[in-house]
């Protein structure tokens, strides 16, 4: 199925999500989205489990000939995570890629300065930290944020997205306590087509959500 917008496919996540909670298998949840295109998402998710919202910033690293085509990702404090396979298929090193890994990781802190507006990132330890986004194609940069996410001892990790490659989501199940994923679909392309609105999330959005988040709670 596709879904009309990032709104509508959270409050569809939710609603698996709010099973587990009332199961009592989500205990003191946390929900830390994707910036951009996961914020959306998880706004939805953490009204409906009544949770905090944050941020936890990753970066893709692009193929050198094709930025969108993720071979690499950064999250966190931690080293870059690569797909080892695409560099194997380029002739590519990590070495090769260093410059641009400095400038996601540049990128990256000022994102987080911006959305977090000088709070400090919410303590992870011994909570259910529910990770966000709209999508998942090749899945490097959620698998960078869940490595950066798992450092700081959460008791349970999980990842929920609306929708996922079959791949993608098979590797995500390695590093993730739990995957929640609506759609997994064989002819899959890239996000984008299984949204009929898929516009650009500015960083006012993901500002205003992170405020209302708050207000409201």
């Amino acid at each position: 199925m596709r879904f009309h917008d990032r709104t509508q496919a959270g409050r569809m996540l939710a609603e698996p999500l709010r099973d587990l909670q009332r199961a009592g298998e989500i205990r003191d949840p946390l929900v830390l989205a994707l910036p951009r295109g996961g914020v959306p998402v998880g706004e939805e998710v953490a009204r409906a489990l009544h949770a905090p919202l944050d941020v936890l910033v990753a970066r893709k690293i692009g193929a050198p000939f094709n930025p969108e085509f993720g071979i690499g990702a950064v999250a966190g404090e931690g080293p870059p995570l690569f797909d080892e396979q695409s560099l194997r298929m380029l002739g590519l090193t990590a070495g090769d890629l260093a410059g641009q890994v400095e400038r996601e990781r540049a990128e990256l802190r000022r994102r987080e300065d911006l959305y977090r507006g000088g709070r400090p990132a919410p303590r992870l330890r011994g909570r259910t930290v529910i990770v966000v986004d709209d999508g998942l194609a090749t899945g490097v940069t959620a698998r960078a944020a869940l490595h950066a996410a798992r450092v700081l001892e959460p008791e349970v990790l999980v990842l929920a997205v609306p929708v996922s490659s079959v791949q993608a989501a098979a590797a995500m199940e390695e590093v993730a306590d739990r995957l929640v994923c609506l759609e997994t679909p064989p002819s899959f392309q890239g996000v984008g087509q299984w949204y009929e609105d898929f516009h650009q999330v500015g960083d006012e959005e993901v500002v205003a959500a992170l405020r209302a988040s708050a207000a409201a709670r």
